[in-house]
């Protein structure tokens, strides 16, 4: 074809990048003594910012899971058909440990370096970090019964990616899912019909329907059904020890606005084999630990998603031009910029604190256990709630461009409000630590105690924590305002993190526009005097 025109002004394409070379990310792990895990985690972030890995993303995305309901001879099978991208990400995910390896892991700091590893390599894809993180967080829940956990631990911890039905414990490593919302109840799984008969062979065979199951092609499912004694954990594999299915049928995949890659099913149990996990009766402190671990991997997702958004909108005005110069050296710009890149260090900052305060409460320290416990329902409402404003001003960045498939910004923007979804929306998040409040109030002194370690520090962030204590200590309306309340506490905590840890040009820009008030609704609202051109160069990709 004839030439008519000559292609100048496109940005190169932005691979060839280390997405581990994040200071922010960096300094959490030495600060958690786990600085031996920085050589893998910048291995894993050179394999996150190439152009294969970018490829394996699209393909598992342009191509979502099949159900097969039926074979050719009309036999049922109920099996999920995935594009062998799916499985590639889900084989480097699960052979760098980000799913349960760190519960077998006694060096310093696993979680933590479990949690960077995720950060950085959910950057690549989203949805496969399902059930990576159903696996990582079935562990606790599944230690409440010790045989099985003896059995099924070693090999959820496995580095060993073993897709395919088959018997559990004949294959290399395994899966977990969870299932436990059904129609009528959605976040009120107390309200649960799901039934579950005890057997003589200590078993119980359960019957119900479950509106959401998560990874429904996992090995096994942490599943909640009502016992005599009341609600009540089980434990269901897809095949049993016999070699047989269980009598799990799935019914239909959802059709999501997002995270497309990851199949979720509407699935039936009709009598299928449950093992209980915990005692009956109580199914939801049982599995609430399973939710606390996947909470924090929201928090985490989020956090990745914004720096993904950051990055590519920072690569972006760096090669663009408009106007006569560069869209990096446009002021108002630059002012876009640095605030996406304020957001994003915040979220990284609290992020990796709250998987750095779970390997400290893992290890005996009850201080850690109360910050832990109120600050990641703090940290799931604001940081979730905030991903789909951010993913929507990077995508923005990129004009028309960001708009188009090729980008990889619609997906970002699809996938943003997931998290804040997932394991309880805003409202549930934020009565949830309202209930942390009531139920343990020590755990609001322990709250207040890491943030006044950062005190006469910055006026702005005193003058923001004197005011969260009067909110604390007001009684009026206090459900009703909870919102606020979490959403002062989420900013308090991310200042006092950003002031003790951070960039002193990151810390200054929050405190001046998220807690001092000099800043607008919309992302580009930061005050002047502050250093931009220093923020913004912490989210310039690096190459690899």
């Amino acid at each position: 074809m004839t030439a008519t025109h000559e292609v100048t002004n496109q940005v190169p394409l932005p691979y060839g990048h280390d997405t581990a070379a994040d200071e922010t990310l960096l300094d959490a792990l030495r600060q958690a003594d786990a600085d031996w895990a920085e050589p893998e985690l910048r291995e894993l972030g050179r394999l996150a910012g190439s152009e294969q890995a970018a490829e394996w993303g699209r393909l598992a995305n342009e191509h979502p899971p099949v159900l097969r309901t039926h074979d050719r001879f009309g036999h049922r099978i109920d099996e999920v058909e995935f594009h062998p991208a799916w499985h590639e990400l889900m084989r480097t995910a699960v052979s760098y440990g980000l799913h349960a390896a760190p519960w077998r892991d006694g060096r310093p700091g696993a979680h933590t370096a479990r949690a960077a590893k995720f950060f950085v390599w959910g950057q690549v894809e989203a949805g496969h970090t399902c059930p990576i993180s159903m696996t990582y967080a079935a562990v606790p829940a599944l230690r409440h019964n010790p045989s099985l956990a003896a059995e099924l631990e070693p090999l959820l911890a496995a580095p060993e990616y073993d897709f395919g039905l088959r018997e559990p414990r004949t294959k290399r490593g395994l899966i977990a899912g969870m299932s436990m919302t059904e129609k009528q109840g959605g976040s009120d799984v107390r309200t649960n019909t799901t039934t579950a008969t005890p057997q003589p062979d200590g078993t119980y065979r359960l019957t119900g329907h479950k509106w959401f199951t998560s990874a429904p092609m996992s090995d096994l499912f942490l599943t909640l059904a009502q016992a005599p004694g009341g609600l009540s954990c089980f434990v269901l594999p897809r095949i049993l020890p016999d070699g047989g299915r269980n009598r799990l049928q799935l019914m239909r995949l959802k059709d999501k606005l997002g995270n497309k890659s990851n199949a979720s099913a509407e699935l039936e149990y009709d009598g299928a084999v449950g093992w209980l996990v915990g005692e009956e009766g109580r199914g939801v402190p049982t599995i609430i630990e399973m939710v606390n671990m996947t909470r924090l991997d929201c928090t985490i997702g989020a956090a990745s998603g914004m720096r993904y958004g950051a990055t590519r909108a920072v690569h972006h005005a760096l090669h663009r031009r408009a106007f006569g110069k560069a869209l990096v050296d446009q002021p108002l710009m630059r002012n876009v910029l640095a605030d996406l890149v304020v957001e994003s260090e915040a979220a990284t900052a609290v992020a990796m604190r709250l998987a750095r305060s779970t390997d400290l409460a893992l290890a005996g320290d009850g201080n850690e256990a109360l910050v832990r416990r109120l600050g990641l329902a703090v940290a799931k409402y604001w940081v979730c709630k905030r991903g789909p404003a951010h993913a929507a001003e990077a995508l923005e960045c990129l004009g028309g461009n960001g708009y188009v498939e090729e980008s990889g910004m619609p997906r970002l923007y699809r996938e943003a409000p997931l998290v804040s979804i997932w394991e309880g929306s805003g409202n549930v998040a934020a009565l949830d630590a309202l209930r942390a409040m009531a139920r343990s109030p020590e755990s609001v002194e322990a709250f207040l105690g890491e943030l006044d370690a950062a005190a006469g520090a910055d006026r702005r962030l005193d003058a923001a924590v004197a005011d969260l204590r009067k909110q604390l200590g007001d009684p009026a309306d206090l459900e009703y305002r909870t919102r606020r309340l979490v959403e002062s506490m989420a900013l308090a905590f991310q200042g006092s993190l950003l002031v003790r840890h951070g960039d002193a040009a990151v810390a200054d820009a929050f405190c001046a526009s998220r807690l001092g008030g000099d800043h607008g609704a919309a992302f580009g609202t930061l005050p002047s005097g502050v250093d931009g051109a220093a923020i913004i160069d912490r989210a310039r990709p690096v190459p690899a």
